[in-house]
């Protein structure tokens, strides 16, 4: 292994804070990346880590080396990427992270037409609800919905995604539709447990009033697509992100509750990625063919 590569190990140690986490990210065995270690200390005449039996730490040579080393080898990554962009040939790894239900209703499509059009664009796509740790995790982009809570990422507004209530039509017949906020608290509202916030509503009115309400009901899950069937199925009112209820809304299997009222703040759908002086040609490709799809959801149109 030459010299750049054994930086690229030690780089690799560091953010890991470990030699087996770096050889999980690295596809080789720990022995392998503590042997590189070894000839880089050796290379450079000077001790670069502090290692204990649970965790490695850089020495005040080798934080000076890592951040030096780690600029270094992003203007090389850069570089090579400026050479593939002169070619015209996107290529390279591109892992995605994308909200399970949104990914799988409005972006299956788009994900496998990019595909199709890049072939040598390594594509790793991960459909999940958690809140992925972008830069420990090595996506390269993420959707997020709501506020941005990491300062040091770029977010690009995407489209805007409403959190609205619904229910179906005989579940309003028999229980009779809610006029105002209040009348929420005699009604069945299915609570989505996804998240540690309180099952509760806040809102805007028509006249820019703010208010909110406490919610109750016997039916809670932390999957929104279980909340809408059961909306669907009559069981009481959902209160949802507007892509699992859409269409239902569209051919009136579900029917806006308090329409004139919206869902406080207003939540919208970021891509986020990392800052860099040069972004490939294949993220901003990508990217470019996410903003087009969200351009065509119903509730955009």
């Amino acid at each position: 292994m030459d010299h750049v590569s054994r930086v690229g190990v030690f780089i690799a140690v560091v953010k890991a804070e470990s030699f087996a986490g770096a050889a999980r990210a690295l596809g080789i065995t720990s022995s392998a990346v503590s042997k590189q270690i070894q000839n880089l200390e050796q290379d450079l005449q000077v001790k670069l880590l502090n290692r204990t039996t649970r965790k490695v730490s850089v020495t005040e040579e080798g934080a000076v080396f890592f951040e030096g080393a780690a600029r270094a080898l992003e203007d090389l990554q850069e570089a090579q990427e400026q050479i593939y962009e002169l070619k015209s040939r996107p290529r390279g790894r591109l892992k995605i992270s994308l909200p399970q239900s949104l990914g799988k209703k409005y972006f299956g499509h788009m994900i496998a037409s990019f595909a199709a059009e890049y072939p040598e664009v390594e594509l790793d796509v991960s459909l999940d609800d958690r809140i992925v740790d972008i830069v420990n995790e090595n996506f390269d982009l993420a959707l997020r919905i709501g506020s941005l809570q990491d300062t040091s990422l770029i977010a690009r507004r995407m489209a805007s995604c409403p959190f609205v209530l619904c229910a179906s039509a005989t579940y309003l017949e028999v229980h009779g539709t809610p006029k105002r906020p209040a009348d929420l608290v005699r009604h069945n509202v299915l609570e989505f447990t996804g998240n540690s916030g309180l099952h509760e509503w806040r809102f805007k009115d028509a006249n820019g009033q703010i208010g909110q309400v406490s919610l109750t009901g016997n039916f809670k899950s932390d999957s929104g697509d279980i909340l809408c069937r059961a909306a669907q199925e009559g069981v009481g009112i959902a209160l949802l992100p507007i892509f699992y209820v859409a269409e239902y809304i569209e051919n009136q299997e579900l029917c806006a509750v308090l329409p004139d009222h919206v869902t406080w703040p207003n939540r919208d759908i970021y891509v986020i990625f990392q800052p860099s002086r040069f972004q490939s040609t294949r993220q901003r490709l990508f990217v470019d063919h996410l903003i087009s799809t969200c351009k065509q959801f119903p509730w955009e149109c």
